[in-house]
């Protein structure tokens, strides 16, 4: 209602589109908040903001802005605007318009609803396409026939679309992507726009679903020939996901990238060299890159070590697994068929891998012994008997370094 009635404050028509209401019909939470003025959208914005003690970020060639508060939530608006592309799969030339234009660019016929906020006209809502008859029929269908030509990756959010709604590609769509691949739109798209739809669908609550009809769609090579999804690696994903869940439900309060654990499962049958490649045409940051193609090999490699030792004691878990990010530990539990490897790993999740030890440098040096090599050497043990379950408390341990000085176990 505020936004509202700011915009009739200075003459414009204001609209909640997209997504957003898309989901009140869908019964599905989303605070994904888009806006749509009639007007200078930046203009709005700011004004909007200044009333509410906000942040905004403004991107004038598209008419944009973000408005942030001061609790961290944030609604995009944007000038109702028109779209057209001067070749396939090249970026959008934005020109203002009315919200029936606006609306009308727009990848699918779902996402075309908008309700109106001035005070006179609020909550009336705004069907030109018939949304609400593909909502209710569970179709995902584009709005023309040249929406694939103008934006190819709108094919992967309709795969995306049709397996989180559960509703499936309408004919004619369905007809058009399998145009769009055979006429290769594709290779005009650079590798980060490719790279930003595939995260979207493994941020996906379950994005095997969305993988396998990128399969069927053989739109997987878009990414690299050498993806391919069969049944062992449907297995893969599957596991993958019930880690993932796992690790969510302990409520550690730790920030991990969620979709490279899928990405790395994605990629498990893909050397080193084939990796490197598919970095290269999806335009990685370098900080992924090293996650992809050198660290996941290291710990495929502790990996194949864990299966060969029958012998999983605490600290073997810990020397192993201590230098691993969390995500390539979600991986390699996932890809593990061996139930006591999972187990194991489980367990230095849970129980072994924030274990300290209370021994310092001052305790060492209290006992006569000179900083160097052997300070290490102490800890590693008091550790290693901490964690198979030798020593409780610091009494303990400082016994425990009395013991090995004593016993001439010292370097």
């Amino acid at each position: 209602q505020e936004i509202g009635e700011t915009a009739s404050g200075i003459g414009y028509a204001a609209y909640v589109v997209g997504g957003f209401v898309r989901d009140l019909f869908l019964y599905r939470g989303n605070e994904d908040i888009d806006i749509v003025v009639e007007g200078d959208g930046i203009a709005f914005a700011k004004k909007f903001a200044k009333q509410k003690g906000a942040r905004v970020h403004a991107y004038a060639k598209f008419g944009t802005a973000v408005i942030i508060f001061s609790d961290g939530f944030k609604i995009d608006v944007a000038s109702a605007r028109l779209e057209y592309y001067k070749f396939p799969a090249a970026l959008p030339v934005v020109e203002t318009s009315s919200i029936k234009l606006d609306l009308f660019r727009r990848d699918f016929t779902v996402n075309t609803l908008a309700i109106q906020l001035n005070p006179k006209k609020f909550s009336i809502l705004i069907d030109f396409f018939s949304a609400q008859k593909d909502i209710k029929e569970k179709v995902i269908r584009v709005l023309h026939n040249l929406s694939f030509v103008e934006d190819p990756t709108r094919v992967f959010r309709a795969l995306r679309f049709e397996q989180r709604f559960g509703f499936t590609i309408g004919k004619l769509t369905a007809g058009l992507i399998d145009n769009a691949v055979k006429m290769d739109f594709f290779k005009r798209l650079s590798g980060r726009r490719v790279f930003t739809e595939l995260r979207l669908i493994l941020e996906e609550d379950n994005p095997t679903p969305a993988i396998t009809r990128l399969q069927d769609y053989n739109l997987l090579q878009v990414v690299h020939p050498s993806i391919k999804v069969d049944k062992s690696m449907v297995s893969l994903l599957n596991s993958t996901r019930k880690v993932i869940s796992w690790h969510d439900l302990l409520f550690l309060e730790e920030s991990y990238i969620k979709w490279s654990v899928y990405f790395m499962a994605l990629i498990r049958n893909c050397d080193r060299k084939t990796t490197q490649d598919i970095c290269q045409r999806l335009e990685l940051a370098p900080r992924y890159r090293k996650i992809f193609t050198r660290e996941r090999f290291e710990a495929e490699r502790i990996l194949y070590s864990l299966e060969k030792n029958y012998r999983l004691d605490n600290s073997t878990l810990y020397e192993n697994l201590s230098g691993l990010r969390i995500e390539l530990i979600l991986y390699l539990m996932a890809g593990t068929r061996l139930k006591r490897v999972k187990r194991a790993i489980s367990n230095y999740v849970t129980n072994l891998r924030d274990i300290t030890i209370a021994v310092t440098g001052k305790d060492l040096m209290e006992r006569g012994l000179k900083p160097g090599p052997v300070y290490r050497e102490i800890k590693s043990a008091v550790m290693q008997a901490r964690l198979n379950g030798k020593l409780e408390t610091r009494s303990d341990e400082l016994k425990f370094v009395d013991e090995y000085l004593a016993s001439g176990k010292k370097a």
